[in-house]
């Protein structure tokens, strides 16, 4: 992984960790938000992990770098494998295109970043 998408990795998760220490405080709209998040990505039919991996391919199609960086560090911690992240990444090359795997480099930078640290 070069430095850079190291960088840019480290970036995200401490504008991530401000922004919501800041809304946390500040905004009753990002507190219900969370709780909707805790719900929708909570255990029911389908398990968290499996629905972290549904998210992983929608990060991909919709090109949200913060989303993948959230969402593949989820599925690591929720028992993910490199295999499995890979798979839900490949998903998401499908149904995005040609522009998805150009957006799933980041994806990879990702993966690779979680799996040294």
């Amino acid at each position: 992984m070069e430095n850079s998408a190291k960088e840019k990795i480290e970036d995200i998760i401490k504008t991530r960790k401000k922004a919501h220490t800041y809304y946390l405080k500040q905004s009753p709209v990002y507190n219900s938000f969370l709780d909707m998040e805790h719900k929708a990505f909570s255990d029911g039919k389908l398990t968290k992990l499996r629905k972290e991996l549904i998210a992983v391919g929608i990060s991909v199609v919709i090109n949200c770098e913060s989303c993948m960086e959230w969402h593949i560090k989820q599925s690591i911690d929720a028992g993910g494998t490199e295999e499995e992240i890979i798979e839900a990444i490949e998903v998401g090359i499908e149904m995005g295109g040609g522009p998805a795997t150009a957006y799933a480099r980041f994806a990879m930078d990702v993966l690779e970043y979680y799996l040294k640290h």
